[in-house]
């Protein structure tokens, strides 16, 4: 007879062990399970726009999936349209100049960027610098990769700015990474071209290679700005841009990366033993988004602008303080000072209030006093979440 006693226990990578399922992989489950139970929660947890593309994308993709050509393997750099279309669109409304041959990199999102960047430049026990509070995936990625995570502070009391003088104390020889993100994800401060500049510095002296993640530069910000602006720049940086909040294409994952041609050729060398190439109809697609006119992003702000009154709304109800100048996708706000913490305070909206918000802990300990409220749910969602909010907390 067989022997049916397992002789050896089958363990995970030890990289499995070093990071924890998404919190919202989790915590969507649970909203599910609510709603499933008739409780009709009002959702402004995730950052995933719910409105469609242009027209235009939608149509584009529709005509070129038609054709019986456009179904085959596509190259690991995309199509030149592609690049050359994302060249046009960073000239246009950053003023930056990219060689669409050598300096920029199509990625299947930039969720699947972070990992690859890492992959190109970590070798196991490198250091990575990551914003707290700051997006998980920087955290989550760096482990998986074997680096070293060196959290660097950002806090109100400093504008959600880096420390510079802290910074300089940490052991930097042993770093080779750094994760920057303006507008910042999820306070919503902007940053400046000073700021910019002084990052780069501090990379350039160090040997730091910088990271700039910039998906919500368009979102509720009359001054778009990229850190190639920088002189000198794309020596040292990398930045990754998205259409995924800009044209409503999260679902699409269309992103990109750029800097000097051989940064891009070593992430390139990661990439194509990752995935392939993309789907040659939403390519196109993406190509007419990025020719987008200004109209497109007006009408697109109008809709955040009108939502975002009633998020702050909503957080003055839960007697939480902001900053009216942040920008982008979310509203961050500090909870009141007699609460426990920020995923308590969540909680008991979530089953008192019936309303999803996400709490700030999830971004790291200096986030651990917010909330954080998504512009993605209908103006009707969202005022429905205000009264529920209201005639919870009488």
């Amino acid at each position: 007879m067989p022997n049916t006693q397992q002789s050896n226990k089958i363990t995970p990578a030890q990289r499995v062990s070093e990071v924890k399922e998404y919190y919202f992989s989790k915590k969507l489950r649970e909203v599910a399970q609510l709603n499933a139970e008739g409780k009709d929660i009002v959702s402004l947890g995730i950052g995933g726009p719910d409105r469609p593309p242009h027209k235009d994308v939608i149509d584009t993709l529709c005509t070129e999936a038609a054709k019986p050509g456009n179904h085959s393997y596509q190259p690991y750099v995309g199509i030149p349209e592609l690049r050359e279309a994302f060249a046009a669109w960073y000239k246009k409304h950053y003023d930056v100049d990219l060689d669409p041959k050598s300096e920029i990199q199509p990625l299947i999102g930039s969720k699947e960027g972070i990992l690859h960047i890492s992959l190109a430049f970590l070798n196991p026990g490198d250091g990575m610098l990551i914003p707290n509070p700051g997006y998980p995936t920087y955290t989550s990625v760096s482990r998986l990769a074997g680096a070293e995570v060196f959290n660097y502070n950002l806090t109100e009391e400093n504008g959600w700015e880096p420390d510079f003088a802290e910074l300089e104390k940490l052991p930097l020889e042993r770093i080779k990474l750094m994760w920057v993100n303006y507008p910042h994800m999820p306070t919503g401060k902007s940053a400046s071209m000073e700021l910019y500049k002084r990052i780069v510095d501090f990379g350039r002296k160090h040997g730091i290679v910088i990271v700039n993640d910039n998906p919500y530069s368009f979102i509720l910000n009359d001054n778009p700005i990229s850190m190639l602006k920088v002189e000198g720049a794309k020596d040292i940086a990398i930045e990754m841009n998205s259409l995924s909040k800009s044209h409503n294409m999260a679902g699409w994952r269309i992103a990109m990366l750029a800097s000097n041609p051989q940064f891009v050729q070593w992430i390139l060398k990661v990439k194509s033993n990752i995935d392939s190439g993309q789907f040659k109809p939403m390519m196109l697609a993406a190509v007419k988004a990025l020719e987008c006119d200004d109209e497109w992003y007006a009408e697109v702000n109008a809709t955040y602008a009108r939502r975002r009154v009633i998020a702050e709304k909503i957080m003055h109800a839960l007697g939480c303080t902001f900053d009216p100048e942040q920008r982008g996708l979310f509203l961050w706000g500090r909870i009141p000072d007699e609460e426990s913490s920020s995923e308590a305070f969540a909680d008991r909206i979530l089953y008192g209030a019936r309303v999803f918000l996400t709490p700030g802990f999830i971004f790291g300990s200096n986030g651990e006093r917010f909330i954080r409220i998504s512009l993605c749910a209908t103006e009707d969602r969202m005022n429905e979440a205000l009264e529920r909010i209201n005639n919870f907390i009488k």
